[in-house]
Parts: C-alpha cells; sequence; structure tokens
C-alpha cells in the first residue's frame, strides 16, 4: 500500500495536490444524499404527519365538544345573573346581550353576541320555561342537530 501512494507521488508531479482532489471528492460524494434516499425521508414524514396530524384533529375536536360544554354551564350562570336582577328568566339569549322591553332592573348586558354560540358557531338551544327547570340551555353538539352521539352527543343545563 505505501508502494501505491509513492508511485502515485512519483508519477504526477502535484501528486500531493492530486490525492487531495481525490480524497476530497469522495468525501463529498460520502456527505450527500441520492435522490431515492430523499424520497423515502419524505415519504416517512408524510406517513408520520398522516398518523399524527389525524390523532391531533380528532383531540382537537373532542376539546371543541368540550368547550361547548363548558360553554352551556357560562351561560347558565349568565341567566342566573339575569334572573337575580330581573326576577325572571329572559323570553330568549338576546335579552341577556341587549336590554328587552320588560326588564326593568337589567344591569347587562350579561353575555357577549359571541358567547350565544357553540364553538361549532351554532346557537344554543334556548327554552323558558324549561322542562328540567326554569330554563333549558341545549348544547347540540357538532352537527348542532338534536340527537346523535361522540361529538354529535345532545348536552343540557340540567345534566
Amino acid at each position: 500500500m505505501d508502494m501505491y501512494k509513492i508511485s502515485t507521488h512519483a508519477l504526477h508531479p502535484f501528486g500531493q495536490r492530486r490525492f487531495n482532489e481525490q480524497a476530497f471528492a469522495v468525501c463529498s460524494r460520502a456527505a450527500g444524499f441520492t435522490l431515492i434516499e430523499m424520497i423515502a425521508v419524505l415519504v416517512l414524514i408524510g406517513v408520520v404527519m398522516a398518523i399524527v396530524g389525524g390523532r391531533v384533529m380528532q383531540n382537537f375536536q373532542s376539546g371543541e365538544y368540550k368547550a361547548g360544554v363548558a360553554s352551556v354551564h357560562s351561560l347558565e350562570m349568565k341567566v342566573q345573573a339575569y334572573m337575580l336582577d330581573n326576577g325572571s328568566a329572559p323570553q330568549n339569549l338576546n335579552d341577556l346581550v341587549a336590554r328587552p322591553g320588560n326588564a326593568a332592573n337589567w344591569n347587562g348586558p350579561y353575555a357577549k353576541p359571541g358567547d350565544l354560540k357553540d364553538p361549532f358557531q351554532h346557537p344554543f338551544f334556548y327554552k323558558a320555561p324549561g322542562d328540567h327547570g326554569e330554563f333549558d340551555i341545549i348544547f347540540y353538539g357538532k352537527d348542532g342537530a338534536a340527537g346523535g352521539d361522540a361529538l354529535n352527543k345532545d348536552y343540557g343545563n340540567w345534566e
């Protein structure tokens, strides 16, 4: 092996330089990635993102449903504050935002207009007098329609 190095240097007047250039060329090729390797990595990243992204979306929607349940209780407290001031439940949820004509002791607004919609941008169902108490507030879930299960399950303030 030492003979090969000696002969390479002996045949080429700039043998040392040529040897370094060859070594550099070999190292630079070894340090890069081939197109197939890059595609394989991109496909792998895509598969991982599809799996993780689906799970994240599912958790996000579950969080939105839980926020809707919490909003029912928040809205219930706002209706109760209205009732303390005025002696009866409001006729509709808009009475929490703007003063109705029949509320002499109205100290509102008790809610913002955005509070009257669930996280899926559907209005809460409100009924006064309610079937389960003085008033009912119902969150209809993701689909915004009565009935359903999982993310479409209805939730009322009496639950």
